[in-house]
């Protein structure tokens, strides 16, 4: 890591799941019918670039929808969530739509980036401190759906404020995100706010078009996770056997990403030894669409009232601001 990205040991708080604890969930996912590997593997230092370069497709509507909605909306969202606010982000990545947050919101007391991706964490943090010189980061190294622990502050902050954006509570299945949106109500605490970006359910075409771009960058993203079991764990999966498929499905109001394997193959990891049939598919992720009422009634069950709602002019994306009832 270049030095100029280092964020000092005592600012860093690192839950980062041990490589044993993520080689038996891969195994596990890979032993289930039919197979999945988890979404939040996706994210390497690879992986990472590679979304990177999604967010920025013609075709990925998601990022910039929301990013309009968030410039357009900056100056009221920021009064809302008030000075001395603590900003949690979940799944924080390279903090891009964070900033239009911190170039308004009146006198952070701290900012707490928390995403799987350990190195990209250092080095996204590092940069945003030195575009920020007056603002605390606070990094965790954690799988947020797990439970995890806000770093102390000298001082209690106002609020603790969860941001999280790009609609990746749509990646977790149903029971999961209401397990999630509860947690998220006991850590922000009583009168404390979730700014929360959610897909809106829309027709098939645009919904499809985004996760097939034509330059198959999402494809190479999709497969990039075979490559980093490869790395990591020693296993020799043929990834040239495997296609990306990415469908809309009605039913269930998701998209579904899928690895389909083309010729049988077997391979160990930890000494099980996995079988790969023709024809057989690895679910990678699982993206629920929502209507605003859909996302409010779940997100009422989990403990959050809806306060404030901003939508684009061509309803394709939400941006929504919750306040949690959490009472201990």
């Amino acid at each position: 890591m270049n030095t100029d990205d280092h964020v000092p040991s005592g600012d860093f708080h690192d839950f980062e799941p041990s490589l044993d604890a993520v080689r038996r969930e891969v195994l596990r996912g890979l032993s289930e019918r039919p197979k999945r590997i988890a979404p939040k593997f996706f994210y390497d230092e690879t992986g990472c670039r590679l979304f990177d370069e999604i967010c920025r497709l013609d075709e990925y509507y998601l990022t910039r929808t929301e990013v309009r909605i968030l410039q357009d909306n900056a100056a009221e969202i920021c009064a809302v969530l008030g000075p001395g606010c603590r900003l949690v982000e979940l799944g924080s990545g390279s903090s891009t739509k964070t900033r239009i947050l911190l170039d308004c919101v009146p006198s952070p007391a701290a900012y707490v980036p928390v995403d799987i991706a350990r190195e990209h964490l250092l080095r996204c943090s590092a940069r945003l401190s030195r575009v920020y010189p007056s603002l605390s980061v606070l990094p965790v190294c954690a799988d947020y759906t797990a439970d995890f622990r806000l770093p102390d502050m000298p001082g209690a902050p106002r609020r603790t404020v969860a941001f999280f954006p790009g609609s990746t509570i749509g990646n977790l299945e149903l029971p999961e995100a209401e397990l999630l949106l509860h947690r998220l109500a006991a850590l922000c605490g009583q009168g404390g706010g979730l700014l929360i970006g959610v897909d809106l359910k829309k027709n098939r075409r645009t919904l499809e078009r985004a996760y097939n771009d034509a330059r198959g960058v999402t494809a190479a993203f999709n497969l990039n996770l075979l490559t980093r079991i490869n790395r990591t764990f020693g296993v020799c999966i043929r990834t040239e056997s495997f296609r990306h498929h990415a469908f809309y499905n009605e039913e269930f109001g998701r998209i579904e990403l899928h690895l389909v394997n083309m010729a049988e193959q077997t391979v160990r990891l930890n000494g099980t030894e996995i079988a790969f049939g023709r024809g057989e598919s690895i679910i990678t992720e699982h993206s629920y669409k929502y209507t605003v009422e859909e996302f409010e009634t779940l997100a009422a069950r989990s403990g959050w009232t809806l306060e404030r709602l901003w939508i684009d002019a061509d309803h394709l994306f939400s941006v929504l601001y919750l306040v949690s009832q959490y009472r201990g």
